[in-house]
C-alpha cells in the first residue's frame, strides 16, 4: 500500500520595493546634549498625532507639559526608553527644552522643518 504524502506548495518571497519597503524604518542625526552627541530620530507620524492631541489640553499645566516633554525624549532619543523620572529630574530644564524642541524641529513640527 502506497500512501501519497502532501507537500505544502511554498510561495515565492520576493523583496518589498517602493515605498512599503520603507515602514518602519527610522531617520536619524546625531545633536549636541550637554555637550555631547547623541542620536534622534524622527517621530513617526502616530507618535506626532498622539503629542499634538496631549498638547491640546495642557492649557498651563506645566506637570503634563512635561510629561509631553518627556514622552518626546523617550520616543525620539536612543536610550530614551530606559531613562526614569528620577533621570528626567537631573537634567538640566534647558537642556532638555532644547532637545525636544530639535526633536520636533527635525520630525517637521515647528519652525525649520526636517533640518
Amino acid at each position: 500500500m502506497t500512501s501519497k504524502i502532501h507537500i505544502p506548495k511554498i510561495s515565492k518571497v520576493t523583496n518589498m520595493s517602493g515605498i512599503k519597503s520603507f515602514v518602519g524604518r527610522k531617520m536619524t542625526k546625531p545633536v549636541k546634549f550637554m555637550g555631547e552627541d547623541i542620536k534622534i530620530s524622527k517621530l513617526s507620524v502616530s507618535e506626532v498625532m498622539s503629542i499634538q492631541e496631549k498638547a491640546k489640553s495642557l492649557e498651563g499645566d506645566d506637570a503634563a507639559g512635561f510629561g509631553i516633554l518627556k514622552t518626546v525624549i523617550i520616543s525620539a532619543v536612543e536610550g530614551g526608553a530606559d531613562l526614569t523620572d528620577a533621570d528626567f529630574e537631573s537634567f538640566p530644564m534647558d537642556e532638555l527644552s532644547k532637545l525636544s524642541a530639535e526633536i520636533m524641529k527635525f520630525s517637521g513640527i515647528g519652525g525649520e522643518q526636517g533640518k
